[in-house]
């Protein structure tokens, strides 16, 4: 039976993470209006962006996780 329900939640995640919807990127509209020498500091700035937005998931699972495993910590001494 336990097994069963592992199956089930693996295929979730399999069908949630697996499927992936058209997005309309704007990297090359980025590209281009970020060309050439005068843009330099706007286009550092996209780039941090870029890497701020990227570290947030990161960041909250990592919270999340933590989180969990101070709970799991917690039941076992209790």
């Amino acid at each position: 039976m336990m097994l069963k329900n592992k199956f089930k939640y693996v295929l979730v995640l399999v069908v949630f993470f697996g499927y992936s919807l058209a997005a309309s990127a704007q990297c090359a509209m980025c590209r281009a209006a970020l060309s050439g020498d005068a843009n330099k500091e706007q286009a550092q700035a996209v780039n941090d962006g870029i890497v701020y937005l990227m570290v947030i998931p990161y960041l909250l699972v990592a919270a999340i996780g933590y989180a969990v495993y101070r709970m799991r910590k917690k039941k076992k001494l209790d």
